[in-house]
């Protein structure tokens, strides 16, 4: 039994960090969190802007941090360098750059298959994300405008003619940003934008009446293709030519890893869990954006750990 984890953490964002944190601080007892990248929170590395405004109260959302992990305001970099600290600690025990294959239940120990090799646990939390397999659009993208199709700001040269596609506050924040060395235009196919928090609503009002972002709103994209080296870009009321498209349309829930770790999913293809975030599996538990899609809220995720392993704790009793 000294070789078998009490828990293994599969996924180093957030909800990860905050599982392996209140399992130390709770005393649990042996625990592995395993990270497919090679550190933690790569969803926060990849995906956000440099200086990327990071609110425990995302969107506007209060949330009442229930654990152990005091997470505040700040910036990519300052939610990076918390995390660091809390990870840097002998009695946390992290493994990167090790892929989770499957999970499979024997009796009542789980075996865990990565590229490291098969550890066994009591109990598992899987804690992936949904960034990490970016929505795509229902149009094809042409083989020959791959290079100038992105999902984040991966790539980007300073005087491109680029279109934002997107409503959310990843979107806002990177047509902001880019609009300070590029012509940009944000397209959403509503006639409004709702979804981002109030900040970045007020940011991106400035940015249209200062004529910094050019807000293509209500419209739809038919198709695109390439024409002359740039995006022909078929919007439902005309067409237009681009250097670049950056999609930021959120992530799907990727279904056949979940499926792969014996996690049920429903009709929508999403993981099914009771009220304590176990799924179907006793001893198999979901956090993160997996669980509520959300969206990037760090302060729910972190929640979601404090919640799992006070019941992996109270079942003990």
């Amino acid at each position: 039994m000294e070789n078998i984890y009490d828990l293994i953490i599969i996924g180093g964002g957030p909800g990860g960090i905050g599982s392996v944190v209140e399992a130390k601080e709770l005393g649990l007892g042996k625990v592995l969190m395993i990270e497919k990248t090679d550190n933690h929170s790569h969803t926060i590395r990849k995906f956000y802007k440099d200086n990327k405004r990071v609110d425990k109260d995302w969107q506007g959302q209060e949330v009442e941090l229930e654990g152990n992990v005091d997470f505040i305001d700040g910036t990519k970099e300052s939610t990076l360098d918390y995390f660091d600290k809390l990870l840097d600690d002998e009695l946390i025990d992290t493994r990167f750059n090790c892929a989770v294959e499957k999970v499979k239940k024997e009796g009542d120990i789980f075996h865990v298959t990565s590229g490291c090799g098969v550890d066994m646990a009591k109990n598992i939390i899987v804690c992936i994300g949904r960034m990490g397999k970016p929505n795509k659009p229902s149009y094809k993208i042409p083989p020959s405008l791959r290079t100038q199709i992105n999902f984040n700001l991966d790539k980007c040269s300073n005087g491109e003619k680029i279109l934002v596609v997107g409503g959310g506050d990843t979107a806002v924040e990177y047509a902001c940003e880019l609009s300070e060395t590029n012509e940009v235009t944000l397209n959403y196919r509503r006639e409004m934008l709702s979804r981002p928090n109030p900040t970045n609503l007020v940011m991106i009002a400035k940015y249209e009446d200062d004529e910094a972002v050019t807000l293509n709103l209500g419209v739809n994209i038919e198709s695109l293709e390439s024409e002359h080296g740039q995006v022909k870009v078929n919007f439902s009321d005309g067409a237009e030519l681009f250097d670049r498209i950056i999609y930021a349309i959120g992530g799907t829930t990727p279904k056949d890893f979940l499926s792969s770790c014996c996690i049920t999913l429903d009709d929508m293809g999403e993981p099914i869990f009771d009220e304590n975030y176990e799924s179907e599996v006793e001893g198999l538990y979901v956090a993160g954006d997996i669980v509520f899609n959300s969206g990037g809220s760090i302060a729910i995720a972190l929640n979601h750990g404090h919640r799992i392993v006070t019941h992996i704790l109270n079942r003990r009793k």
